[in-house]
C-alpha cells in the first residue's frame, strides 16, 4: 500500500471513530414484521436566536451542506444590489435557490435570464447535465438534441453567480474559490451559520461548497426564517419568500421540495445531495437541518417530513407526507410495510 493511501486510510478511520459513529438511528423501514433497513443520522432544530431547541445525533457534526444551502449562496446576489440593478423578480430569486430538473418552466427562465445578461450557455461553469424532467428529456431524444449547461440543476444558481460577477465587474471564472463572487458567498455563509468554515469541497456544479456544523446550518436557516433589518436579514427574507411563492421552480413536479412546500404553505424547503435537507419556518422563526449518514435521499425526505409534522406545520395524513413517511405499497397496491421516524 502506498504512503498516500496509508494516510488516507488512517484519516478515514479516524473520521469514522470521531464523527460518523455519533449518528443515531432516525428512520426505519419495515417489511411486514421485519426491520428491513435503518438509517442513522443527525438533526437539529434552532430558534431565531441560534439556540438549539431539539437535536438528535451530534449537532456539532461537520458536513458539506451541498445544495441545501443555495439560499445562503444567493445572499450576495441580493445584498450587493445586483438583483435590483438587473430587475430580477421573485421567480428569478427562487430559481437562484433551486435544484431544478430542467423542465421547460426552468430552462426557459434560465435562457431568458442569460439573455438579459448578454450571456450564453458557454458562459456557465456548471457543466452539462441531462434534464431529470421526463418530457424535457424525451423531447431531446426525439429531436436528436444534446443536453446543455442550462439544463443543469444548478443553472439558476449559476445565473445568480453570473449576475453578481457582472455587477462586480469581475472575471468570467466565477466558480473559483478566490473569485470575488465566491469570496462574497463564503462571507455570507459564515455570517449566517455563525461559524468559521473549516474548509470546502467542490460541488457537482464546480462551485465551492463550504462546510459547517449541522447546528450552524440550522442556525442559518433560523436566521432566514426570522429575517431582520440588516442587509443579510432582508435578503434572506426576500429569497425565502421567493422560494415559498414558487415551489415549482425550486425543484419540480413529483420532487419532495416542491410537493412538501405545497403541503406546508409558509415553509421553505431545500434538499441537498448525500441526504441533507433544510427547512425554514418563518411562522415559528425556526430552522431545521438534517443529514443522513448513508446519504439515502428517501431517509432525509422522510425525516424532514417527520420534523415538519412534529412542529405542527405539516399534516401527517397529507399525501405529500405519506409519500415519504408512512405505508409502503407494492406495484399491485398491497401494503407491504412502513417507513417511520424515530423521533
Amino acid at each position: 500500500m502506498g504512503e498516500a493511501l496509508k494516510g488516507y486510510s488512517w484519516q478515514k478511520n479516524a473520521y469514522l471513530e470521531t464523527e460518523m459513529l455519533n449518528a443515531t438511528p432516525l428512520i426505519e423501514v419495515w417489511r411486514g414484521e421485519f426491520l428491513e433497513s435503518q438509517h442513522r443520522g443527525h438533526a437539529v432544530v434552532c430558534n431565531f436566536e441560534g439556540e438549539i431547541i431539539e437535536a438528535w445525533g451530534d449537532p456539532e457534526h461537520v458536513i458539506l451542506p451541498r445544495s441545501s444551502c443555495k439560499i445562503l449562496q444567493a445572499l450576495p446576489l441580493v445584498t450587493s444590489g445586483a438583483a435590483a440593478a438587473q430587475g430580477l423578480t421573485a421567480r428569478h430569486l427562487a430559481l437562484a435557490c433551486a435544484s431544478h430538473q430542467g423542465a421547460d418552466i426552468h430552462s426557459q427562465l434560465v435562457l431568458d435570464w442569460l439573455g438579459q445578461l448578454g450571456k450564453t450557455d458557454a458562459d456557465f461553469r456548471c457543466g452539462t447535465q441531462w434534464p431529470r424532467d421526463i418530457p424535457a428529456s424525451n423531447h431531446l431524444v426525439k429531436t436528436d438534441q444534446s443536453a446543455c449547461r442550462y439544463h443543469n440543476n444548478c443553472s439558476g444558481k449559476h445565473c445568480g453567480f453570473l449576475t453578481l460577477a457582472q455587477h462586480l465587474r469581475a472575471g468570467p471564472e466565477y466558480h473559483e474559490v478566490d473569485h470575488p463572487v465566491q469570496i462574497a458567498v463564503r462571507a455570507a455563509f459564515e455570517e449566517m451559520t455563525g461559524e468559521t468554515s473549516p474548509g470546502y469541497g467542490i460541488d457537482g456544479c464546480s462551485a465551492p461548497n463550504w462546510a459547517c456544523s449541522i447546528a450552524g446550518l440550522a442556525r442559518a436557516m433560523a436566521r432566514c426564517a426570522a429575517g431582520g433589518a440588516d442587509p443579510l436579514g432582508k435578503a434572506a427574507s426576500q429569497l425565502r419568500d421567493a422560494m415559498m411563492a414558487h415551489p415549482e421552480l425550486v425543484a419540480g413536479e413529483t420532487r419532495a421540495c416542491t410537493e412538501l412546500m405545497r403541503a406546508a404553505p409558509g415553509v421553505a424547503l431545500k434538499t441537498g445531495a448525500e441526504a441533507v435537507f433544510i427547512a425554514i419556518i418563518p411562522g415559528l422563526r425556526a430552522g431545521i437541518a438534517v443529514k443522513i449518514e448513508d446519504g439515502a435521499t428517501r431517509a432525509s425526505e422522510a425525516l424532514i417530513a417527520a420534523l415538519l409534522i412534529r412542529l405542527g406545520v405539516l399534516e401527517a395524513d397529507h399525501p405529500a407526507a405519506l409519500k415519504r413517511l408512512g405505508p409502503i405499497h407494492n406495484w399491485d397496491g398491497l401494503q407491504t410495510g412502513q417507513i417511520s421516524a424515530l423521533l
